[in-house]
This record gives C-alpha cells, structure tokens and sequence, in this order.
C-alpha cells in the first residue's frame, strides 16, 4: 500500500482537488486497492470545512467528486503517509519545519515538480475567478498523471 497526501494552505482549493483528480486515475488504473489518498491544509483556519464552491463546480463540470472535509495536517501524519505532496513552495516550507526527522523530510514532495511542467508551485486560486480553478485542475491532471506513471509498477 502507497499512502500519498496533498497539502496545501487551507485544504478547501488545490489539495482536495489534487486528491480527487488522482483518485479518479488510481480508480480507473485499478490501483485502488493499492494507492491510498488524503489531503490537508497546513493551517486550521478551514477545519471542518467542506471544499470551496469554485473548487467543487469546477471538479463538478469534469465529472469529479469533491467529498472531503478540511483537516490540518500533523507532524503524526508523516507515520501514516508514505509521500506528502505539496502544491506550492511556501506549503513545502510549513512541512520541513513540521518534519522531526530526516526520513519525513524525505517524504515531501512538490506536486509540480513531479510532472513534465518542473514549475515550483500550484496557483493558489482563492482569490482569482472561477478561470483560476479550471487551470488548477488542469495542472492537476498533467502533475498527477506523472505521478503515478512514476507509482505504477513496471507492466502494469
């Protein structure tokens, strides 16, 4: 089993659309039985809170389903994942300073450095139009189809 979380500020754009988008390609690879997914913000300040509207009429419109509720991710959260992917640098910078070892620090990653664009940072779309959210699926898409062409086993 491959445990991956995606972070990002507030957990209510970008995270949980990056996790949705993925688990749709983990579904349709058949790999759902291996892959397990999550996503968490770095701050609280949206705790509980469903994803924003923008991001789910978005999601919506591509046929994917935004069912997630807004948690902190926690320095326990290391244990539990095996690759923490962050959307954008100032994301990575709030988990390094979380990691209390070398091995979870290892475990960060930046979702757009994982994919064939090599920017640094997923656009943070909450204070944009509704465009804003159409091109964080679309990076979505690109970025976690990499990843898990990188995940999959050879052959499979």
């Amino acid at each position: 089993m491959t445990r991956i979380c995606f972070v990002c500020h507030g957990n209510i754009c970008r995270s949980p659309t990056a996790e949705a988008v993925m688990r749709t390609l983990v579904e349709a690879a058949g790999l759902g039985e291996v892959i397990e997914l999550d996503s968490a913000g770095v701050s609280d300040e949206h705790a509980g809170d469903p994803p924003d509207r923008r991001a789910v009429a978005a999601a919506t419109r591509r046929g994917l389903r935004l069912e997630h509720r807004a948690r902190r991710f926690i320095a326990a959260d290391f244990e539990r994942f095996d690759l923490v992917v962050a959307m954008d640098r100032d994301n990575l910078r709030a988990l390094k300073a979380l990691a209390r070892t070398a091995g979870a620090r290892g475990k960060l990653e930046l979702l757009r450095r994982i994919g064939p664009s090599c920017e640094h940072d997923v656009p943070d779309p909450w204070y944009d139009d509704d465009a804003a959210f159409e091109r964080v699926l679309d990076i979505c898409e690109l970025d976690c189809a990499a990843l898990l062409a990188r995940l999959r086993p050879v052959g499979a």
